[in-house]
């Protein structure tokens, strides 16, 4: 029945097929030809991404040539991915694929380099090749900075700044880099009173690096409130400065967030500078590097430029407290670790620290008597030997670059020196993973004597300006760290990987147990 009467209701329904009427109909003929255009579009448009997704990898296949590397690349992302969150392991296989390698990120044709050869001949050739840092280094470091300078007005630029770490000057600095280093320490062992449990030192010794070298730049020039202001935005700086992140400074993003960190530091930054000349004006003897600076420029032997504005050396603190906040903080952290894991080198320092000393370990440290320190020297030397701050500095080919007889760069690709593979060539460091600083004590070792693998700050016309300061403020918290405190180290299955940001640190962020060391 109810068959029935739905077989009734479906006769009576009408039929496009059996009613004439709905034949004669119109249909628009807009409808038909908008149809028409909606796929013409369609297929021109998907056409048009293939043509361009095509090219992208030709391009890409042509630059890459014989280079070992991927035979295609992701397309438009390239190996943007795989780039968030880089590894130790990543780099090592890419190093090891060749001499030189390729890859590609957003469209961005880089060049590996892995040989001591290769990474040496980018670094001194800056008719072909310029620092680039990051994609975005030129929008948060600012595109007039220093160290983005080329040629003979880098030359010049940097001569004046060489001023600025003679062993004079580096006599000023070591006093403020002794005194705030026992403050630090002392608040470390206030806290570990309180609480024994192991802590990471990842931030802690950030945090004394940038109040020393804030302090050793601008003296008292900058208010507590400005000092820790600049501190807190550093860190976001640091962040967007990774070798890969989102290039547009859309709010949210790291690079945003690191202008924004830029701004503000530099507001205090500049009140230094202006305060510094005023100081000196005054009849101040220099205390700190900006001070210093301005003295410089005042003496009757000076021949460089003298009117550098509160901007402009501003800006040049700016570049030095990035690199001692980020590269010095990576080399500090790890030289406590390798301390820790290695009694007997600690032994060894302790014992120089007590003999240089005289037994007075409350005594300030000077130039003098780290002269007298070669065991330490030789520690922080090898310590960022093994586990160097930076294992790569991005370039920019600025014309094609014949880089090998049978490869050149393209202009304006990417082109990476590496400098982890110079560090640990076998031929030059033997064991080269194993921790000898005694290998440095002898001035005929092959360590000595091969100083172009020595790559920890670089080499050619922006090797790093300053190592010598770097160097010393290393050695000097270690030494004190040495006398006024015994440390152990709370070893995790992630104390010996590494974390990439900038630079390298431990992924656990070295976790120490802190105790007061009495007087020996």
């Amino acid at each position: 029945m109810a068959s029935h009467r739905q077989h009734s209701v479906l006769a009576t329904m009408p039929s496009s097929t059996s009613d004439p009427l709905l034949h004669n109909i119109p249909i628009p003929s807009f409808l038909t030809s908008a149809s028409s255009e909606s796929f013409t579009w369609l297929y021109t448009t998907a056409a048009l991404i293939c043509a361009l997704l095509v090219l992208e990898q030709s391009v890409y296949r042509y630059k890459k040539r014989h280079l070992p590397g991927s035979s295609w690349t992701i397309p438009i992302i390239g190996k943007y991915a795989d780039s968030l969150k880089p590894t130790m392991e990543g780099y090592m296989a890419q190093w090891n694929s060749g001499a030189l390698s390729a890859v590609s990120v957003f469209n961005i044709f880089v060049v590996m380099a892995s040989s001591n050869e290769y990474s040496r001949k980018i670094l001194n050739s800056p008719n072909h090749a310029e620092p680039c840092l990051v994609y975005s280094a030129k929008q948060i470091l600012m595109p007039d900075n220093w160290v983005f300078l080329t040629g003979k007005t880098h030359v010049e630029y940097r001569r004046i700044l060489n001023t600025l770490f003679t062993r004079k000057a580096l006599g000023i600095y070591i006093g403020v880099q002794d005194a705030i280093s026992r403050q630090h320490f002392s608040k470390w062992l206030s806290e570990a009173a309180t609480d024994s449990s192991p802590k990471p030192i990842m931030m802690t010794a950030r945090d004394l690096n940038m109040h020393t070298s804030l302090r050793v730049f601008c003296g008292k020039h900058i208010p507590e409130e400005g000092a820790v202001e600049i501190n807190q935005k550093y860190w976001d700086i640091t962040q967007a400065l990774e070798l890969v992140n989102f290039p547009l400074a859309i709010p949210g993003t790291k690079v945003y967030r690191a202008i924004q960190a830029r701004k503000a530091a530099f507001k205090w930054l500049e009140l230094a500078a202006s305060q510094a000349k005023i100081a000196v004006a005054e009849g101040a003897e220099p205390e700190c590097m900006l001070e210093e600076w301005v003295k410089e420029m005042q003496s009757p032997s000076y021949k460089g430029r003298k009117d550098f504005s509160d901007r402009e050396m501003a800006m040049v603190v700016f570049s030095f407290l990035f690199a001692s906040q980020d590269a010095m903080s990576s080399g500090l952290i790890y030289g406590f670790q390798h301390l820790a894991d290695h009694p007997d080198i600690l032994a060894k320092i302790r014992e120089e620290q007590y003999r240089v000393r005289a037994g007075d370990v409350d005594k300030p440290l000077t130039l003098e008597m780290l002269d007298e320190m070669p065991y330490l020297k030789a520690f922080v030397k090898e310590s960022m030997r093994v586990k160097p701050p930076v294992t790569m500095v991005p370039y920019k080919a600025t014309k094609a670059f014949p880089i090998s007889a049978d490869y050149t760069v393209p202009a304006n690709s990417m082109v990476i020196p590496s400098f982890y593979n110079s560090l640990h060539d076998p031929t030059v460091f033997p064991d080269p993973d194993s921790l000898s600083p005694e290998r440095w004590l002898d001035p005929q070792s092959s360590a000595n004597t091969n100083p172009k693998n020595y790559l920890v700050f670089g080499s050619g016309p922006h090797k790093c300006i300053g190592i010598e300061y770097a160097t010393m403020n290393i050695a000097l918290i270690l030494a004190t760290a040495s006398v006024m405190m015994d440390w152990e180290h709370d070893i995790t299955p992630e104390s010996n990987k590494v974390k990439i940001i900038a630079t390298l640190f431990p992924l656990d962020g070295c976790r120490l147990k802190l105790s007061p060391r009495k007087h020996v």
